[in-house]
This record gives C-alpha cells, sequence and structure tokens, in this order.
C-alpha cells in the first residue's frame, strides 16, 4: 500500500522553527518526486517547494524565499521541510505529495497524498 504520512507540525511562535517530514512506504523516493503543499483558512491550496527523485530542490512560492529549504534521505524514504523565521501567514495545513521522477507545479500532477499537518504561527 503506498502511502505519504506527515509529521512535525505544531504551534510555533513567529520568528520560530519547525521541520515536518513526509514518510514514504509502499515505494522509494529514488523514483518519486515529492512536493511540498499548504492550505491557509480560507485560501486554496498551493505549491510550496518539491524534490525531483534526483534531490533537485525546486520553489514554487516566493514568499518562502531564504526560509524553508527541502531535503531527503532516501535510506529512511523521508522528505524534510525545513522551515526558518516562521511568520503568521505561514500558518496552514501542509502536505506532501508524490509523482513520478520530476517536480511540476500543478497538484492534479501529483498522485500520492497525504493527509496533512497543522502548523500554526502565533503568539
Amino acid at each position: 500500500q503506498l502511502q505519504l504520512v506527515e509529521s512535525g507540525g505544531g504551534l510555533v511562535q513567529p520568528g520560530g522553527s519547525l521541520r515536518l517530514s513526509c514518510a514514504a512506504s509502499g515505494f522509494t523516493l529514488d523514483y518519486y518526486a515529492i512536493g511540498w503543499f499548504r492550505q491557509a483558512p480560507g485560501k486554496e491550496r498551493e505549491g510550496v517547494l518539491c524534490i525531483s527523485s534526483s534531490g533537485a530542490g525546486t520553489r514554487y512560492a516566493d514568499s518562502v524565499k531564504g526560509r524553508f529549504t527541502v531535503s531527503k534521505d532516501n535510506a529512511n524514504n523521508t522528505v524534510y521541510l525545513q522551515m526558518n523565521s516562521l511568520k503568521p501567514e505561514d500558518t496552514a495545513i501542509y502536505y506532501c505529495a508524490a509523482r513520478r521522477f520530476i517536480c511540476v507545479r500543478s497538484e492534479s500532477a501529483y498522485t500520492y497524498w497525504g493527509h496533512g499537518t497543522q502548523v500554526t504561527v502565533s503568539s
């Protein structure tokens, strides 16, 4: 059974950091790109960052430039989203999603989705 499970969300103060994890099971990340998406209350889901099967990162949201990075650990079949200098506007449910090999911006191109993890940035 192919599955993605996000973890690491929570409540953090502005300026703080969180690291989200996306653990894959039932398939290997050697052949899949993982995209991170987020959906804030009342807004459409948007792409944040993506990492290809070869480890190349792509940023889709200008608002996270210089603050968020994506990495992968093939040995543990896990992708990480490191979020630094968090702002209240980063509050959202964060999802990871998988598609074969390369990153694309469109969420409809992703085959497998996790259930999401809540990130709340507030003082």
